[in-house]
């Protein structure tokens, strides 16, 4: 997770809202690396998730992630959750709970859905403290920005 975290502080370096993510082989090996690029790149599709997701498979030669983690700083959003599970992604482990969009039950479920043909194994709340926190205050510092414009 602290890999991850360094992900989601090199995109609110940017700018970006700070959400990191890393990819993980079976064996532990670092495939993929991904945040938040969705302003820089003019690409809403470029979320930490999907950027981590691409990376790896690319290092794999295959776009099937079967027996791989994801580790993320933010509960997946309903396009997120999705790629995982057509990517075979095995494992899921996400800090903070994404009461706004989250596709792990916060607002709905797409990860391990009934009606979908692949199970992820999740853990949720790793870390979840310090990557709400540097989320809030992301979001407080922005808004403060707004106001005095």
């Amino acid at each position: 997770m602290r890999l991850a975290i360094d992900e989601a502080l090199a995109a609110q370096a940017e700018g970006e809202v700070p959400v990191g993510a890393v990819v993980l082989s079976a064996e532990g090996e670092i495939l993929g690396r991904g945040n938040n690029q969705v302003i820089r790149l003019s690409d809403p599709t470029a979320h930490a998730e999907i950027v981590a997701m691409r990376a790896a498979a690319a290092a794999l030669g295959n776009y099937r992630l079967t027996g791989c983690t994801l580790v993320c700083t933010l509960e997946p959003c309903a396009m997120c959750a999705g790629a995982m599970v057509h990517a075979r992604v095995g494992r899921l482990l996400y800090a903070a709970a994404d009461p706004k969009a989250g596709a792990d039950g916060s607002v709905m479920q797409v990860l391990n859905h009934g009606s979908l043909n692949h199970r992820v194994e999740v853990t949720a709340g790793v870390l979840a403290e310090e990557c709400s926190t540097m989320l809030t205050s992301f979001f407080r510092a922005r808004r403060a920005t707004t106001k005095s414009s």
